[in-house]
């Protein structure tokens, strides 16, 4: 009999955790599991998810991204009745809103096994120690009633076991993979590619993949290509992503004086195409779990710049397969914007060696794999102690 695994997740962004879950949707062994997907609708991704075959995909209104504590609460019976009227077996929720409604309405619907994947943790240091505190007991109820709690970096485990959020042995690291084949080769040429974005072959060109939210720090961003500018007028910028930050980024670049060399592109599916584009990519994350974006440009043989944040340290190794900087700096990110774009030899070396790099632990292909695994050891666990307790009465 085939493994019934349902994944959740509020909304389908064009982001990392996102990609993750549909990817997990899409490559499933049909033969072992019939898979569904339940998230909320108006995501960038819905159209790609829709097309899934073979799998059940609802996209619900009642499921929302934005925290709407009234709202949520009335969520999680619906997701409850839901769950339980699908009878799957297993439950994988994707992003901390999802993880924490998903996981409650799970219990409630009294499904086997529950899984969770923390893509980067619902609590950070930028929140208040109020939030943050909330965030955290938020966390340690959920994972009272998860069977697994996969993470992406072993930064994430550390945090987790340090606060007591679930049993350590519960824990699983499973890195969000890519197919680093699609990041190899543009679909078009990269001069192409340029001009259309208004650059020219002299300029140096810095950009990066990331939604418009507090998290990446955009205006970090913007300010580093302002500073960095300053010091090398070759220097251009562009950010490929959008979200509720993007008026604050416009008034900024704005104010700067820099409509014409940091450019918003909005959200865009050619990412391929676009790190091809790019001399250097820089990603100025407060907090992070492990950036897709970040395997993707090595993947594509792109230099990398990037925070040194929770698991991109992981992947990003100071002066081997890239440059750290401090979160929060961005005057720091420019300097070494600035060096780094002086010296192609370096961006070429810190480029391949980048790439030689990202082995099979960060393949999608093996991320869906040991997911399966996860899945079929908890449900086999399972009906081994229901078997144990029938002998037993």
């Amino acid at each position: 009999m085939k493994v019934r695994v349902l994944h959740l997740i509020t909304r389908l962004d064009l982001g990392g955790a996102q990609q993750n879950t549909l990817a997990c949707v899409e490559r499933h062994d049909r033969e072992r599991f019939e898979v569904a997907l339940l998230a909320g609708s108006g995501g960038e991704l819905d159209d790609q998810a829709l097309a899934i075959p073979d799998a059940r995909v609802d996209l619900v209104p009642w499921l929302r991204h934005p925290i709407a504590p009234l709202h949520d609460l009335a969520a999680v019976p619906r997701l409850a009745l839901t769950l339980r009227r699908l009878r799957v077996d297993v439950v994988h929720t994707h992003s901390s809103k999802a993880g924490i409604l998903g996981r409650v309405g799970a219990w409630l619907a009294g499904v086997p096994c529950i899984v969770h994947t923390v893509h980067g943790w619902s609590f950070n240091d930028e929140q208040s120690l109020a939030a943050r505190s909330l965030y955290v007991a938020l966390e340690r109820l959920a994972a009272r009633l998860t069977d697994r709690l996969l993470v992406v970096s072993e930064s994430d485990r550390r945090r987790g076991t340090t606060l007591r959020i679930g049993k350590p042995d519960r824990y699983r690291v499973v890195r969000s993979g890519i197919d680093a084949s699609l990041y190899r080769a543009p679909s078009r040429p990269r001069e192409l590619v340029r001009r259309e974005l208004g650059f020219g072959p002299d300029d140096v060109v810095v950009g990066t993949l990331a939604c418009l939210k507090p998290q990446k720090a955009p205006l970090d961003f913007v300010e580093a290509a302002r500073l960095a500018r300053a010091r090398d007028p070759r220097l251009r910028f562009f950010i490929a992503g959008d979200g509720p930050e993007r008026k604050a980024v416009e008034a900024r670049i704005a104010a700067a004086g820099l409509p014409d060399h940091v450019k918003l592109l909005g959200w865009r599916r050619d990412a391929a195409d676009l790190l091809h584009a790019m001399d250097l990519f820089l990603l100025t994350s407060r907090f992070e779990g492990l950036p897709r974006a970040v395997l993707q440009a090595m993947a594509a043989g792109v230099a990398v710049i990037a925070t040194e944040v929770d698991g991109i340290p992981e992947v990003v190794r100071e002066g081997e397969t890239g440059v750290l900087v401090p979160p929060a700096r961005p005057e720091i990110a420019a300097r070494r914007v600035v060096e780094l774009g002086a010296d192609p030899v370096l961006r070429a070396r810190l480029a391949a060696c980048a790439r030689a790099r990202l082995g099979a632990e960060y393949d999608l292909a093996r991320m869906v794999r040991q997911l399966e695994r996860e899945y079929l050891d908890l449900v086999s666990l399972r009906a081994s102690r229901a078997h144990a307790r029938s002998l037993a009465s």
